[in-house]
């Protein structure tokens, strides 16, 4: 029997996982000291960019020896630029678990053409850290957005290590404790869990990192906008707001009031209780269910930021079906916004639980979706 229409709607129903929800205090008039038709060279440019690199250090209490950089192409950019740049010098491991740590895979042994030694995990799981050789470079996602799983911690990464850690921490800045001391290269985009606008990726490098930029040139030729070193030497001024190419200074201006937000609210630890308790809303209603579940396997692993749900009753007859259908009731309803799960990743649905959402909208959607699920299996007869 379905049950009744629940009473309470989400305030916002965005809980999309990239672009995110924005802050919750954002309004569009918050953007009018933005310097647009100014030169991102000019003063005032270069102080706001200026700005977000060193906010960003001040709350993800990023190292005072690491390099910040504002780089084009979002957090793709930033991966992409890394791996052309630094790979190529040593052995290189490959770990993936989800599509876009697949991606990174499929990058380096077919257009880099390295040698590589590949190791996957399906959906849901994660790779055994302890069989890794940090001696090689290691790539790796910290955070799997399309899939749910995350690196519980940094336990397992030598801290004498010989290789480079190249690590895409998209949707694990700002809602996870990083261990900086274990990552050579961190990347991350905007659009995650800050809530800003896309397109402007970060690239942190460590003192090893910008060694190896010093001493290594790849066997392949660099675009320009990979390359961070001249004569040798790093280009400072990519790490002081002076970008590779013109950036938006309407979305750094997002950035910045995305940053002053979570400085408002107590910084880090917040940000991160925050998406914690939004995901725990989740794991304990699936918890209580015996037709809906987590997509990660071990607790220990689960995201607090994309959660990734599989529908677990035996009546369901297609599962892929059967998500989308109720993915688009709850869009229909206006209570949850593009929520289905990613393309590649198996049937399901995906609630993004950053720091931008309120709890109070997750608990809000819970109810609806039961009543969606309860709907579609008499639907489906």
């Amino acid at each position: 029997m379905v049950t009744e229409t629940p009473a309470t709607r989400p305030a916002n129903p965005r809980f999309s996982s990239g672009p995110c929800a924005k802050i919750p205090t954002f309004s569009l008039d918050k953007l009018n000291d933005a310097a647009l038709g100014r030169s991102h060279r000019a003063a005032v440019g270069k102080a706001k960019l200026k700005a977000a690199i060193e906010t960003t250090r001040e709350i993800l209490g990023i190292p005072a020896d690491y390099k910040i950089g504002i780089v084009p192409a979002s957090d793709t950019g930033a991966v992409e630029m890394a791996m052309w740049s630094m790979l190529g010098a040593r052995g290189v491991e490959m770990l993936a678990w989800e599509s876009f740590g697949a991606g990174w895979v499929s990058d380096v042994v077919k257009q880099l053409k390295l040698d590589a030694t590949v190791r996957e995990a399906p959906y849901g799981e994660i790779v055994d850290f302890v069989q890794v050789d940090f001696d090689k470079d290691v790539v790796f996602t910290w955070n799997g957005t399309t899939s749910g799983v995350r690196v519980p911690n940094g336990d397992a990464i030598p801290a004498d290590r010989d290789g480079l850690t190249i690590c895409d921490a998209t949707s694990a800045a700002f809602a996870m404790d990083l261990p900086w001391d274990k990552l050579d290269v961190t990347t991350f985009s905007w659009q995650k869990v800050m809530g800003g606008e896309a397109a402007h990726g970060m690239l942190i490098l460590s003192p090893r990192a910008v060694e190896r930029l010093e001493n290594y040139t790849p066997a392949w030729p660099l675009p320009k906008i990979f390359r961070m070193t001249k004569g040798g030497k790093l280009i400072d001024g990519i790490f002081e707001g002076a970008t590779i190419n013109t950036p938006s200074m309407l979305a750094v201006e997002d950035y910045l009031i995305a940053l002053d937000w979570a400085k408002s609210i107590g910084g880090l630890p917040a940000l991160i209780a925050r998406a914690d308790a939004n995901a725990k809303a989740i794991f304990d209603f699936c918890a209580a269910r015996d037709w809906i579940d987590n997509l990660a396997v071990d607790p220990a692993t689960r995201s607090n930021t994309s959660v990734c749900l599989k529908f677990t009753d035996d009546r369901i007859a297609d599962g892929a079906a059967f998500a989308k259908a109720v993915a688009k009731r709850l869009e229909g309803e206006g209570v949850a916004l593009d929520i289905g799960a990613y393309r590649d990743a198996p049937a399901g649905l995906r609630i993004w639980c950053g720091a931008t959402v309120e709890t109070a909208d997750i608990d809000a959607l819970l109810p609806w979706l039961e009543w969606a699920f309860e709907a579609e299996i008499a639907a489906q007869g």
